[in-house]
Parts: structure tokens; C-alpha cells; sequence
């Protein structure tokens, strides 16, 4: 007692035979070539982009944008007797600004330098 039709019946042997899947592949296929022909045609619509010299160009003066070219040196955190809390308002600005670098001594660091976490390494006071 066969229940399907002759019609499911031709298309469920279409399917298992793969001639289905291939079909499917092919469509699939058609619809990407005609995705990639719209958007070539799509862009051959837009402006075309400038060409490196008629791109602007920041003054040689210039540097990074949002680099600062001052040095700042530290201010020291006042010292609080340990029952009240120092809060954020309570801290002057930040350091004092200076247009020249620090000289060498007083770039670094006269401690005792582990070297980086975990590197194995003797450090750099070593």
C-alpha cells in the first residue's frame, strides 16, 4: 500500500538520485554571480576615489593627531593620617608640564628591576 502520489513519489527519487542537490548548487551558484554582478555595478556608480596626490596632507610640522609634545612630571599624593580617605576633588592637577625632556638620571630608576613577570630573566639592575 503505497500512500504517495506519483508525482512525490518522481520527486523524492529526483532527490535521492542527487540530481536535486545539484539543481539547488547551480541556483545557489546563479544567485551569487548575479550578488557580485549588482554590486560591480553598484560601485562603477559611485565617485571613484582620489587619487594619493590630490589626497590632503597634514603640515611636516605636524605631529600624531592627539600627541602631546610636553613631559610631565609627577606631583607627590599628599599623606593622609589614615582615618580619613582622600578623595578625587582633594588632588591637585596633574603634574607640571615642561617642554624638555627629563635628563637621563632622572628617567631612571635606581631600584632594583626584576625584569618582566614570569621572563626567568635577571633583570635589568643586574
Amino acid at each position: 500500500m503505497n500512500t504517495l502520489s506519483a508525482a512525490q513519489t518522481l520527486a523524492a527519487g529526483v532527490w535521492q538520485s542527487g540530481l536535486g542537490q545539484v539543481i539547488g548548487g547551480l541556483v545557489l551558484v546563479a544567485v551569487l554571480i548575479a550578488a557580485v554582478w549588482l554590486g560591480f555595478r553598484v560601485r562603477d556608480r559611485e565617485s571613484r576615489t582620489p587619487k594619493p596626490e590630490e589626497q590632503p596632507h597634514r603640515p611636516d610640522d605636524a605631529g600624531i593627531p592627539g600627541e602631546a609634545s610636553e613631559y610631565r612630571s609627577p606631583n607627590e599624593v599628599p599623606r593622609t593620617d589614615g582615618a580619613h580617605r582622600l578623595m578625587p576633588y582633594q588632588l591637585k592637577d596633574g603634574g607640571t608640564t615642561a617642554p624638555e625632556p627629563p635628563s637621563e638620571e632622572k628617567r631612571k630608576w635606581g631600584g632594583i628591576s626584576s625584569g618582566g613577570f614570569g621572563s626567568g630573566g635577571p633583570g635589568h639592575g643586574d
